[in-house]
């Protein structure tokens, strides 16, 4: 059965950093692309980064791609011998605020897990 638990989510001032989790099961992940999406309050869903699989390299180099708003403030990394996902997520803004969710597939298509997400709030 394919899971997907996201953690490290909390609370947060702006300019602050937060690294999420995503631990897989039932899948290697990096056999797979995987996904952040993030869910504001009020929202629809908004996707954030694209990591490709392993040994897959974008033709402008590196494996993961972000979403404009997110550029250069995220980085996905995985360890493939913890099966798990991580974006690190640095100089926080308030918009940041949301539910953040990984994902299993590519940025056109991809599966959530059960889980609830995880939490950011960006707030002074």
């Amino acid at each position: 059965e394919v899971q997907l638990v996201e953690s490290g989510g909390g609370l947060v001032q702006p300019g602050g950093s937060l690294r999420l989790s995503c631990a897989a099961s039932g899948f290697t992940v990096s056999n797979y692309p995987m996904t952040w999406v993030r869910q504001a309050p009020g929202k629809g869903r908004e996707w954030v980064s694209t990591t490709l699989s392993r040994g897959v390299v974008l033709s402008g180099g590196g494996s993961s791609t972000y979403a404009d708003s997110v550029k250069g403030r995220f980085t996905v990394s995985r360890d493939n011998a913890k099966n798990t996902l991580y974006l690190q997520m640095n100089s926080l803004k308030p918009e940041d605020t949301a539910v953040y969710y990984c994902a299993r597939g590519s940025r056109s298509s991809y599966t959530l897990g059960d889980s609830q997400g995880t939490q950011v709030i960006v707030s002074s």
